[in-house]
């Protein structure tokens, strides 16, 4: 694994551990940021969900069929979750994974995401929109951080 293989980004929220774990798995179709950027539908419109062990993206449209983003390997309530993560234009064998941990601080709970495993993407995969290494690690950083930016702010300030 590189030092480019992935990132980490971290936000603290008003509340307990029980429900910013709540908030960020059944809440997830609330606080995720709409529109291409964002969701694995483009600009279709979806439900994002955790179901039956999946992420998934459910669209309005019964002809799309629904977009697996990745199976959940790890349910822990309130103290970690573990998901796969893929996108629209990954190939067979092209998933990465990423882990969220809570943890109780004496402002609420400290939410700690790591999006790892971005190193089985090759150089000039779509996914890097033409960055490599540090800009490529950067951009995905933004990402995650705009998105628990939304979460704060869903969940309880920090």
């Amino acid at each position: 694994m590189s030092a480019t293989d992935g990132v980490t980004v971290t936000t603290v929220v008003r509340v307990d551990p029980v429900t910013a774990f709540r908030v960020f798995t059944d809440d997830i179709d609330r606080w995720w940021r709409r529109g291409a950027r964002f969701r694995p539908g483009l600009d279709r419109r979806g439900v994002l969900r955790f179901a039956e062990g999946r992420l998934v993206e459910r669209y309005d449209e019964p002809t799309e069929g629904d977009f697996e983003v990745g199976r959940v390997l790890a349910w822990e309530p309130a103290a970690r979750l573990v998901f796969e993560w893929r996108g629209r234009d990954f190939g067979d064998g092209e998933v990465t994974e990423v882990e969220v941990v809570f943890e109780a601080v004496r402002e609420g709970t400290r939410v700690t995401l790591v999006h790892r495993g971005w190193d089985v993407l090759p150089s000039g995969h779509p996914a890097r929109h033409g960055l490599e290494g540090e800009a490529f690690a950067s951009m995905v950083g933004l990402y995650w951080a705009d998105l628990l930016v939304s979460f704060q702010r869903h969940a309880g300030g920090g």
